[in-house]
């Protein structure tokens, strides 16, 4: 071996010698590889530098292109393949292929899973209150076109729709229904005229489900409300105490009422009964009148005479006496006698005892009269 051959083709003076290849034989090195690989020569002298061929570059550009048209999609979503920015194909879930940009794209659109989002909106009521509503909507894309191609933004669309719907519904209560038993039945209402607009719209989404998470006042206002709910508080015990009272006084009232018809229509039909008694009577009377008209005039007399004394207390005089006077009150006595009577049937004094004190107070009584007169 020569002093300037170091086995491999270089002088021990190369001033290259230590340092790594530049690029050009790099190049050179990876065409050769190509051109053995396709069975291609290469031209001209082994020394000048050979260009990787144009067809194999495009061959390589052309497949990583097709392959960048290659997507998957999942069981919850749908693919739109877009040509040139147009719908033309729906494609199911799965290893699909499309045309590669810029000539296709594909939109993929999940159609199960539930999106939500909360908004809070301040507004007016029918009676002219302010609340503070927070509101949750819970919603699914079902037709991924028209989700995509009916409106410029569906989610903004939703947003707004929502906003509007709950204003309205909110605007046809008063506050104390939103505050108390009303968030369920406005929750419903809110929720019916959302999906009503987007369908409309054409928004291809269905609104799940509607919550009226919070509804309450504005701070600023809060002392004024909580006034408001003090005076209702006082209004409700109010009307159940009255109602307590009218429920208390009603019936017995009624009771009265219906007592006191019907004595007095026991009272007519006895003023009925006894005026027809006494029509009928002065009837025979007349009568017997015009047939004996002096004896009949006598027996009224007399009858009269016993309804009269009847009634009166009796006093007996005995005029040829020694001038005493002595009072014997004999219809006294009589009604005494039958209540001692009485007295001694139920369990009393008995009759004789009762006969002899009311014989020693009238003769006490007798006896003073007697000294009186003296």
């Amino acid at each position: 071996m020569a002093w300037d051959d170091q086995g491999n083709g270089k002088s021990p003076w190369d001033p290259n010698k230590g340092q790594p290849p530049d690029l050009d034989q790099i190049v050179e090195e990876w065409q050769k590889r190509f051109n053995k690989l396709f069975g291609m020569k290469a031209s001209g002298s082994g020394k000048q530098r050979k260009k990787p061929p144009r067809l194999l570059i495009g061959l390589m550009i052309l497949f990583i292109w097709i392959l960048s048209g290659l997507y998957q999609i999942d069981d919850s979503e749908r693919g739109v393949v877009l040509r040139f920015g147009q719908n033309t194909l729906t494609t199911m879930p799965g290893l699909r292929w499309h045309i590669p940009w810029p000539i296709e794209s594909v939109e993929v659109v999940n159609v199960n899973v539930v999106n939500r989002f909360k908004q809070q909106t301040t507004m007016l009521t029918s009676d002219e209150n302010i609340v503070v509503v927070d509101l949750v909507v819970q919603y699914r894309k079902t037709d991924p076109v028209d989700y995509l191609f009916n409106v410029r933004d569906a989610d903004e669309t939703l947003s707004e729709v929502s906003e509007s719907a709950i204003r309205e519904v909110a605007g046809k209560s008063n506050l104390d229904f939103i505050l108390t038993e009303g968030r369920t039945e406005i929750a419903i209402q809110t929720q019916d005229l959302i999906q009503q607009t987007l369908n409309d719209y054409g928004t291809g989404i269905i609104v799940t489900k509607v919550n009226l998470q919070d509804a309450n006042f504005p701070l600023q206002v809060e002392t004024a409300v909580q006034d408001a709910i003090k005076a209702r508080e006082d209004k409700e015990r109010l009307a159940f105490e009255a109602e307590a009272y009218a429920n208390d006084v009603v019936p017995r009232a009624r009771g009265d009422a219906a007592r006191m018809i019907q004595e007095a229509e026991a009272y007519k039909q006895r003023v009925i009964a006894d005026s027809e008694g006494e029509a009928a009577r002065f009837e025979k009377l007349l009568v017997e009148y015009q047939k004996a008209p002096q004896v009949t005039r006598e027996r009224l007399y007399i009858e009269a005479i016993e309804t009269v004394y009847g009634n009166s207390n009796k006093v007996l005089l005995d005029s040829e006496a020694s001038g005493n006077l002595m009072y014997l009150p004999i219809d006294k006595l009589l009604e005494n006698n039958k209540r001692q009577e009485e007295k001694t049937n139920s369990g009393g004094m008995p009759l004789s005892q009762s006969s002899q004190n009311q014989n020693d107070r009238s003769s006490d009584s007798t006896r003073f009269r007697g000294r009186n007169r003296e």
